[in-house]
């Protein structure tokens, strides 16, 4: 018979003080914070509440944009109309009017620096299906779904104040770390300080993101502010080898909203280290094998695990490895037999697959023939000693 079995196993690590990191108290209403680079997530509060984004939502358009260049549904050099509902919005526009026919790309840079109302107008019903904005939104709110933004429902393409569009701050990581890893050759947009649209809008030609200049890594990616929301952030700064991505929500004031993000930013860099835990091939624990030629096989991770700790975190992590055994013969070299569970101090528990070392035949008679015989005398209640 299998069972779940689970056996507890000792990690070390690197850290140089066994005392408690500290916790960061932000004053964002709801916040999300991940390190990229390892997939662990150092702050969530509120991080599902699905709550009006602002601007913020813009980047859900901008990522249905860039699929639809990608995909050559849309060109970056062609010119799209402007209509009169485009031309309504007030708030941050481009100041396009129904005269204008704009480049895909000055509109993709609308949207990303000038935070332009219009703009996302303008794309939202070109790629609509029934050519409105609300259709657009539709299909927002469907494409999010599909890809794990389960608490996100839209009712315009530019976060206008409206019943039902909401994000969580889960979700705006979520789609920024999609921005990011899928579409890298359009990235570099949401790091531009500035852009001069034709020179028709003096007053709106700056970045608003207030972290882009300060030397700390900041490359993105959209602030949002209404009355309802506050002021908000989705942010993503690289440091070295980690990108650390986070989304911030109900400031009171721009300078709050600056003080913030910055806060975080530095909170995320300096209070947490990535440090190796287990090399790849190493063994890390036995499961026991049923009906094989070998009692017992070696479980090790295929690749380096390497994790993110408190700089002052505890010096061990608590880890277990589960699986589901004895595992029957025949077994793979590399097959996923197992999962290793770790559980550091303060922060989420991290779950790595476990893979056979070696290869396990089934085995023989003779095998097969024990086998039975132990299960029986353990029926029976024997042992091998009582029974001789």
């Amino acid at each position: 018979m299998r069972s779940g079995k689970r056996l507890l196993i000792a990690l070390m690590t690197s850290a140089l003080l066994a005392v408690p990191a500290t916790a960061f108290e932000t004053r964002a209403k709801a916040a999300f914070v991940l390190d990229q680079t390892t997939g662990t997530i150092l702050m969530a509060k509120n991080a599902d509440e699905a709550l009006p984004p602002a601007s913020m939502s813009k980047l859900m358009t901008l990522f249905m944009a860039f699929e639809a260049v990608r995909d050559g549904r849309l060109s970056m050099e062609e010119k799209l109309p402007v209509s009169q509902h485009a031309m309504s919005y007030g708030g941050s526009t481009m100041f396009l009017d129904t005269t204008d026919r704009v480049k895909v790309a000055d509109l993709l840079r609308g949207i990303i620096v000038l935070s332009g109302n219009d703009a996302c107008v303008v794309i939202a019903e070109t790629l609509s299906p029934d050519g409105t904005e609300a259709g657009f939104a539709r299909q927002m709110t469907l494409r999010a779904n599909q890809l794990g933004m389960t608490n996100s429902t839209f009712a315009n393409s530019n976060g206008w104040p409206a019943a039902g569009h909401r994000m969580s701050m889960r979700d705006l990581v979520l789609l920024a770390n999609l921005l990011i890893s899928e579409f890298p050759e359009f990235y570099p947009m949401f790091s531009e300080t500035e852009f001069a649209f034709d020179g028709r809008a003096p007053k709106n030609t700056q970045n608003r993101n207030p972290l882009l200049s300060l030397g700390i890594g900041a490359d993105g990616l959209k602030t949002g502010h209404t009355s309802e929301a506050g002021y908000g952030l989705v942010g993503s700064a690289r440091q070295g080898q980690r990108r650390v991505l986070f989304a911030l929500s109900g400031m009171d004031s721009t300078k709050a909203r600056a003080e913030v993000s910055e806060q975080v930013v530095n909170w995320a860099f300096r209070q947490f280290s990535e440090q190796k835990l287990l090399r790849a091939n190493k063994r890390v624990a036995m499961a026991d094998v049923w009906m094989g030629t070998a009692p017992r096989v070696g479980l090790v991770a295929a690749k380096d695990v390497d994790v993110l700790l408190p700089v002052l975190g505890q010096s061990d992590v608590g880890a277990e490895v589960v699986y589901n055994g004895p595992i029957e013969a025949p077994i793979v070299k590399g097959q996923e037999l197992a999962e290793l569970v770790l559980k550091p101090t303060d922060l989420p528990e991290i779950r790595v697959p476990l893979v056979a070392e070696s290869d396990v035949g089934t085995g023989g008679f003779a095998v097969r023939l024990r086998t039975a015989t132990t299960v029986l005398m353990g029926q029976l209640g024997l042992t091998a000693e009582g029974a001789s």
